[in-house]
């Protein structure tokens, strides 16, 4: 398979996507509706492991928090990958939605959450640029620090 103009965009970044880990439940990691693709909440898992635990705003800072939410973008890219199998087919993102892990009286979410965006958009250019929604929780899965899911537009193979 020919290696699509978004793959080379990270490979410029230094970005390897990685495998795609299985889900820990009942729930595929997306799903394809028309021509939009929606993704499973996803974690900051290197090679199935957690770069990091904990909540933003007392276990961890807000720069700690950004490079979370940045490796749930790349991990997300590597559901789309596998999803779609080839990520040109990337028409934009449309949607993100976002939680941080939050300590009491933490409020800076957005600035958190900028580590995914960033991501996306360094990668995909305009087509990354989306809405989006950057949550407090009191609690997230395993402790992760942020989860994140997207809806993408999507072209036909």
């Amino acid at each position: 398979m020919r290696t699509g103009s978004v793959e080379r965009r990270l490979e410029e970044l230094g970005i390897q996507l990685g495998p795609v880990p299985p889900a820990v439940a009942t729930y595929v990691s997306a799903k394809t509706v028309g021509n939009l693709v929606y993704t499973s909440g996803n974690d900051c898992r290197i090679d199935g492991v957690l770069m990091m635990t904990g909540k933003v705003g007392s276990d961890l800072t807000v720069e700690q928090g950004y490079a979370a939410a940045r490796q749930v973008a790349i991990n997300l890219l590597a559901v789309l990958k596998e999803h779609l199998g080839e990520l040109d087919r990337i028409k934009q993102v449309v949607k993100m939605l976002a939680f941080v892990n939050s300590a009491d009286g933490f409020t800076q979410q957005p600035y958190v959450i900028n580590g995914a965006s960033d991501l996306l958009v360094e990668a995909l250019g305009d087509k990354g640029k989306h809405a989006r929604s950057a949550i407090s929780a009191n609690e997230l899965p395993f402790d992760t620090p942020v989860e994140i899911e997207l809806i993408v537009e999507v072209s036909e193979p």
